[in-house]
Parts: C-alpha cells; sequence; structure tokens
C-alpha cells in the first residue's frame, strides 16, 4: 500500500477545483459577484494604504498597523479570488501541483500572519487607553518593527509546517478538491494514507496560531473595557470604546470561521459548509475591513477629505 501511495503521489501532476456550483449561470452570477467583491476589496484596502502614506497625520503605531493589514488583505484575496474567477469561466478547473502548493503556502502565511498581527493591534489599543502617557515609550518605531517581523517569522513558520506535513503526503485519484482553493482541510481528503496525525497537528498548530493570539487579544479587551469604565467623561468613555469597536467587530469576523475550520475532527469535514467558511474569513472580512475602519474612523475619513478636496476644505 505504501508503494501504491508513492507511486500515486509521484504521478500527481494537477488538482482538478471543484469550486461552487456546476450550473453556467450559477457560475457566471457568482463570477460577477466576487469580481466586484475583488476589485472593491483592492480599492477600499489600497486606498488606506495610500491616505496612511500621504498623511504625515496618520503616521502612528496605529495606522502602521492598518496598513500592514490593509496590505496582507490585499494579499490574501488576490492569492484565492483570481484563480477562483478563472475556473468560474474555464471549463478545466485544474491547478499544477506545484501551483497549489504554493497557493497553500502563501495563503497559510497571509492568514497566520492577520492572526498574529490581530493581537499586536489589541495590544496597541492596550498601551495606548491603559497607559496612555507611557505609549511612545511602549509603542516605539522599533519596537513596532521587531513586532511585525517576528509576526512575519511566525506566519512563515507555522505555513511551512502546515504546508509540509500536507503535500509530502501520498494523494490518490481523481484529485478532485472539493473547494475553490487549496486548502489543508480540503487536500488532506484526497490522502491515500491515515491522516489522523495531520488532524492532532492541525489541532495543534490552530491552538497555538489561533487560540494564543485571541486568548490575548481578549486579556487585552478585558483590560481595556475596565481603563474605560473608570474615565468619568462619558464622552471620553464613548471616544475610548468607539476606538475599539471596528477592531472587536473584524476580529470576531477573522477568528470564529477560522477556529471551526482548522481546529475541528478531520471527521466533521463538510465541503459546503467550509467553502462558505472559507469565504467568510478569506473575502468577506478583507471586503469589510476598509470599511468598517474608515466609516468608524474620523482621521481617516479627514485624510481623505483632504486628499479629495484639498488640505483648506478638509479643515
Amino acid at each position: 500500500m505504501q508503494s501504491l501511495g508513492k507511486e500515486n503521489h509521484s504521478s500527481v501532476s494537477e488538482f482538478i477545483l471543484l469550486g461552487f456550483s456546476s450550473e453556467s449561470q450559477v457560475r457566471m452570477a457568482l463570477f460577477t459577484c466576487f469580481l466586484l467583491l475583488y476589485l472593491i476589496t483592492l480599492l477600499g484596502n489600497g486606498l488606506i494604504i495610500t491616505l496612511i502614506y500621504l498623511d504625515s497625520h496618520l503616521h502612528t503605531p496605529m495606522y502602521f498597523f492598518l496598513s500592514i493589514l490593509s496590505l496582507v488583505d490585499m494579499s490574501y484575496v488576490t492569492t484565492t479570488i483570481p484563480q477562483m474567477l478563472v475556473n468560474m469561466v474555464c471549463p478545466r478547473r485544474t491547478i499544477s501541483w506545484g501551483a497549489c502548493v504554493a497557493q497553500m503556502f502563501i495563503f497559510l502565511v497571509l492568514g497566520i500572519a492577520e492572526c498574529v498581527l490581530y493581537a499586536i493591534m489589541a495590544y496597541d489599543r492596550y498601551v495606548a487607553i491603559c497607559f496612555p502617557l507611557h505609549y511612545t515609550l511602549l509603542v516605539s518605531r522599533s519596537t513596532c518593527i521587531k513586532m511585525v517581523t517576528v509576526c512575519w517569522s511566525i506566519s512563515i513558520a507555522g505555513a511551512l509546517i502546515y504546508t509540509v506535513f500536507t503535500m509530502h503526503l501520498p494523494y490518490c485519484g481523481p484529485y478532485k478538491i472539493n473547494h475553490f482553493f487549496c486548502e489543508v482541510p480540503a487536500v488532506l481528503k484526497l490522502a491515500c494514507a491515515d491522516t489522523s496525525f495531520n488532524d492532532w497537528l492541525d489541532f495543534i498548530l490552530g491552538f497555538i496560531l489561533l487560540l494564543v493570539p485571541l486568548s490575548l487579544i481578549l486579556a487585552s479587551y478585558v483590560c481595556i473595557f475596565a481603563s474605560i469604565l473608570r474615565i468619568r467623561s462619558s464622552q471620553g468613555r464613548l471616544k475610548s470604546f468607539s476606538t475599539c469597536v471596528s477592531h472587536v467587530t473584524v476580529v470576531t469576523m477573522f477568528y470564529g470561521p477560522a477556529m471551526v475550520m482548522y481546529m475541528r475532527p478531520g471527521s466533521w469535514y463538510d465541503p459546503e459548509r467550509d467553502k462558505k467558511l472559507a469565504l467568510f474569513y478569506n473575502v468577506v472580512s478583507a471586503f469589510l475591513n476598509p470599511i468598517i475602519y474608515s466609516l468608524r474612523n474620523k482621521d481617516v475619513k479627514g485624510a481623505f477629505l483632504k486628499v479629495l478636496y484639498g488640505r483648506e476644505t478638509a479643515q
């Protein structure tokens, strides 16, 4: 059986991504919808990066992390959506073995980076609200660069482990992945070998890369809300609270589906549900991030008006 598995694995040159509905009318409707979502996501996140770069008032740690988040989101959707759009209009919905490995690795790097980045952003808000007098010292430029470097290091290491232990398995035909991209749980279902070790590994990595950052975020916001409640001015409480609402909203949208996907037993696999979950934390969260951060943020809206109408009008 082992030799057969190796033979099958060596013969894999491409996978078939089943994606969504096979009906042409449904596919074209989905194509239009996802194309618009993709373009709006690129436009929204690109606008945030541009505004932060152009407006010196936004050259602060919070907006530095926000620009990194927007860059990650743009890359995140670009890893999956273009391939999905091509497969919706082409009769052969295939992806080569090498492209599948690359897509899986890059998707995981960006997904893990987003997990860690949310924790970093929560720490930034914690220091800003609970220790405002020490903010510039505790969240200095060099500290921000170090945190982002650690974020990418963790992301690359985690993605490597996921990808190597998934793609080294022998795979059996017909090599049809019931998903719209090469995601770990969907690819593992094609393996010709026992995947119980991978299930345990995925759970452990999920605990480290999802639950640990989420615990740090929750701890930060417990301290933040306790600090907000001690503010005597109702206007001050409202202002401090509003700065955190957008972050809490984004974290909830991202972590919930991701934890269901990567921390559940392999026996709970449901391809149709998994596609919807992946859409939510890959496409929907990246689409909503610029809307949430810009609509609830006076600084970003002010920077947009300065660029649009000129400095004097914005003031």
